[in-house]
């Protein structure tokens, strides 16, 4: 993509922010039961039109829609009759409906049919896609990040406890092959002071989880998936607050509130704070750091991991005005405070080191349906972080895990003397468009812009000239689809244009003779097309069928090229991986009055070239990315779920997965590896989730409910190493972890919940075998104020 092309994206996107649009109808009410108690999560939907929402927990709801003449207005929700309405709208109309829905033994058959939740409908379209409820987690202390872990084909895996750094995986492809986005906003400029693990899942309404094929409208260089989060956007004033306290010292905390005037004018406001110490204990081998002594197989705890932020994210603007459905001006702010215990192996421990890191990102949000002419519909972001990291290590020392330190004389670090600190000078933009052309088509257009460009100072190395060296990216995706739509199939197709040019320093040895080094600035560029279409159709109203494939890239990541001046080494020669995806899936649905059962099942195929992996640095203290030259995975996920009525639900799902190695690189030419067809190393193979939760309602008074919730984590025994290495492959053993949550709610307002995670204490690994908590427990307490 040329400059001039680039520069005219990002005019045209601002330009359009200032363009009004046309009126549309607005209609608001509650859902009620017949004993006018409200009822959240109901559907409400225009009939025979792509407009509808679920009511929030006060049963309120909203719907918008340019359209004009006659429509059905419906609503809907397990175990009551479907209602029905006839309504008249002008293209300007403003209705307040109230809904009393009446209860019905063979209400669910209807529902399925009927009654389509925003979840059911992302859940329709063609992509294969899994969508996690997060309302049915909000009672837990759990963050994104860990609710995730509980979708089928999803492993999250982190290094440590509470702020510890978390890699995500979708299917065998993980870390920065799987992309996320806020609100539809991509996550990649957000830094360390806003990751998923430190986000509570309360923030979210709901989680879309894409594998493989990603739509055009998230503009992302995704190659193995995307997760897209959905925040809560009440329609009605609202004010809950929720804090919890658990073991290592564990705490959490949230505010969330939203303002809604009848103007339009709009106020938001989400809080969150963690804390925590984790001391917890992990088993390691000890040798004392003065008389040598070895001390096999000890259990210690970490003393260097504490763990702290406080994160705000405001936002002020209108909604349901005649030039835009949502306006926002915004401001995340937050702050970081992190130990850094061990590196990239539980063998390598430090007792001073730590970073700090903050965020000062302003934000736009726009939205608007029918924006400029009638069936034309734009959402527009931007934001651009201010925020700042800090690499703190002074002290000339070696510590071992019992805590005993050695100093040395004179100016050092535990790894690196450095004060180093910097900024990422991070900034995105996106705008995306669709016109429906009619009742059955319609076309996107999407384009994502990426800038980074890092800039610092070392106050322990001012003369140090390599951190005024430039690491700087540019990247942009832009796509364009188009999609058809029938009553039991619909079908996309796209393309996507990948773009990015990177600017760093390299060297060269000008004379050939041994330590002649030399340096000089370049700049590479890439620019590729992908393509792909996706496919459903329901066979029988209760029986859907998926078909999808696709040519993708994967651009490298700043910090992959750059390092993150913690436990990853950069590598400037990293070169954009590719992949054919191909995914066949199908679900089936069976309704017998007040039960559901729902089976899910996927078949996926991964042919990618360049395939960035990380590896252990020559020293074995980092992690460093590299290219494999192929690499293919075949493999199927299944889940069965099953719920009666409002009391019981439960579910399970397995994932296994073939991901091998086929060829390797040699200078210039691809030969077969000594390691060919071997499974891909530290990465799970077979695992899987089974959970199950029943609520008594009415307990000792009307409207108190309790609450039982039961999780199981299963992963099988994979290598650390290549198979293949014979006595230098290591075994992370089989992982089987068992979590508990009782919670009881009082009138609907207040919730008091205990947690308790890993009953049986058993020996959790992840990322090279870094030891994760042992048993821990957790109290929490929710209240919902308005």
């Amino acid at each position: 993509m040329s400059k001039q092309l680039r520069n005219l994206v990002i005019a045209f996107t601002l330009m359009l922010i200032g363009i009004a649009g046309n009126a549309q109808n607005v209609i608001t009410g509650k859902i009620l039961d017949q004993n006018q108690e409200p009822i959240p999560g109901a559907t409400v939907l225009i009939k025979n039109t792509t407009t509808g929402t679920l009511t929030a927990d006060n049963g309120s709801y909203q719907l918008k829609s340019s359209q004009k003449g006659r429509f059905t207005l419906e609503a809907s929700f397990m175990g009551f009759k479907t209602f029905s309405q006839a309504i008249e709208l002008t293209g300007n109309t403003q209705l307040t409906l109230n809904i009393t829905l009446e209860e019905a033994t063979n209400a669910l058959d209807e529902v399925t049919v009927t009654g389509k939740s925003v979840v059911q409908q992302v859940r329709d379209k063609a992509f294969n896609v899994s969508v996690v409820d997060t309302k049915k987690l909000s009672n837990t202390t759990l963050d994104l990040g860990h609710a995730l872990d509980k979708v089928s084909g999803v492993r999250v895996r982190e290094n440590g406890g509470v702020g510890s750094q978390m890699n995500f995986s979708i299917n065998g492809f993980r870390g920065r092959q799987i992309k996320f986005f806020l609100d539809g906003i991509p996550m990649e400029n957000f830094g360390s002071a806003f990751q998923l693990n430190n986000i509570p899942v309360n923030l979210a309404d709901r989680i879309e989880v894409y594998k493989g094929v990603v739509p055009i409208g998230l503009g992302a260089d995704a190659l193995g998936g995307a997760v897209n989060i959905v925040t809560n956007s009440y329609t009605q004033n609202h004010l809950e607050a929720s804090y919890s306290y658990g073991s290592f010292n564990t705490h959490r905390s949230t505010v969330n509130a939203i303002y809604v005037s009848d103007s339009g004018f709009t106020a938001q406001v989400n809080a969150f704070q963690n804390y925590s110490d984790n001391t917890y204990k992990v088993d390691v081998d000890v040798a004392d750091i003065n008389t040598g002594e070895y001390y096999p197989n000890q259990e210690v705890e970490r003393f260097n991991d504490q763990y702290h932020n406080e994160t705000a994210i405001i936002n002020v603007g209108v909604v349901n005005k005649s030039y835009a459905d949502q306006l926002l001006l915004g401001v995340t702010l937050g702050k970081s405070y992190q130990e850094i215990q061990t590196g990239a192996r539980l063998v390598s421990v430090f007792g001073g080191w730590h970073r700090r890191a903050n965020i000062v990102m302003p934000s736009l949000k726009y939205k608007k349906d029918d924006f400029i002419i009638k069936k034309l519909n734009a959402r527009i972001s931007a934001n651009y972080n201010l925020g700042s990291e800090q690499n703190i290590d002074t002290l000339n020392r070696r510590y071992n895990w019992l805590g005993q330190f050695k100093e040395y004389e004179g100016a050092g670090g535990e790894r690196s003397y450095s004060l180093y600190k910097y900024r990422n000078n991070n900034g995105i933009a996106t705008a995306s468009f669709d016109y429906k052309i009619d009742d059955h088509q319609t076309i996107a257009l999407s384009n994502t812009f990426n800038t980074f460009n890092r800039k610092g100072e070392d106050e322990a190395n001012p003369d140090n000239d390599r951190y005024d060296e430039p690491r700087k990216t540019m990247k942009n995706v832009l796509g364009l689809g188009y999609t058809y739509e029938q009553e039991n199939w619909n079908a996309s197709v796209f393309m996507k244009n990948f773009f990015q040019q990177n600017e760093f320093t390299a060297s060269y040895n000008p004379t050939g003779n041994y330590g002649d080094v030399a340096y000089y600035n370049t700049i590479n560029t890439f620019n590729h097309i992908g393509y792909g279409t996706a496919l459903t159709y329901f066979l029988h109203k209760n029986l859907q069928f998926k078909a999808s494939f696709e040519k993708t890239y994967r651009l490298p990541a700043a910090n992959e090229l750059f390092g993150d001046v913690i436990n990853l080494q950069g590598n400037t020669d990293l070169k954009p991986e590719y992949s054919y995806n191909y995914n066949l899936g199908t679900s089936y649905w069976l309704t017998f009055k007040q039960d559901l059962i729902n089976f899910n099942l996927n078949t996926f195929y991964r042919d990618a070239s360049d395939f960035i992996r990380p590896e252990l640095n020559q020293n074995q203290t980092k992690q460093v990315m590299g290219n494999l030259a192929s690499v293919t995975n075949a493999g199927i996920e299944s889940e069965i779920r099953y719920q009666h009525g409002k009391s019981f639900a439960a579910g399970l799902s397995v994932t296994y997965q073939e991901l091998r190695n086929d060829t390797r690189f040699v200078g210039d030419q691809t030969v077969e590896s000594i390691v060919y067809r071997d499974r891909i190393p530290n990465m799970p193979y077979l695992y899987g989730n089974a959970d199950a939760n029943y609520t008594f309602f009415n307990v000792l008074r009307k409207d108190d409910n309790f609450n039982i919730g039961y999780n199981l984590l299963y992963v099988h025994e994979f290598y650390l190493y290549w198979p293949s290495q014979g006595s230098e492959k290591l075994v992370i053993p089989e992982q089987l972890a068992h979590d508990v949550t009782l919670t009881y709610t009082l009138n609907k307002k207040l919730q008091f919940t205990l947690e308790c995670r890993n009953i049986t204490d058993r020996n959790l690994y992840d990322n090279f075998s870094l030891q994760k908590p042992g048993r821990a427990f957790f109290g929490k307490i929710k209240y919902t104020i308005l």
